[in-house]
């Protein structure tokens, strides 16, 4: 069986998704606002807002402990691309400011 999520092999009497901690079970009615799905989102989205990820990692902890830990290396993983980028940019800043003259 397949996660019909993050599209991952798990086993088959599998209730929750050992990648993606989403929940494997089908419901034949859904809750006008449920949130079942929104923590994959969430966890995807802390790549862009570390903060976010900082956060959700702190309140699923106890609760759901793999969406927490795939949130935590969202965030860390944005913290360290966005460092890495940052030192990119400015080497290509200092570069073109030596370049024209102006130091």
């Amino acid at each position: 069986m397949f996660c019909k999520v993050c599209g991952k092999e798990v086993n088959d009497q599998a209730v929750v998704c050992v990648h993606c901690g989403c929940s494997l079970k089908e419901e034949k009615t859904l809750a006008p606002f449920s949130t079942e799905g929104a923590g994959c989102f969430l966890s995807g989205l802390s790549f862009i807002f570390p903060l976010l990820g900082l956060i959700l990692y702190l309140v699923w902890k106890d609760s759901k402990p793999q969406a927490s830990k795939d949130a935590g290396k969202s965030a860390l993983w944005g913290v360290i691309i966005g460092i890495v980028l940052w030192v990119i940019s400015m080497v290509f800043f200092a570069s073109a400011v030596a370049g024209s003259g102006y130091y």
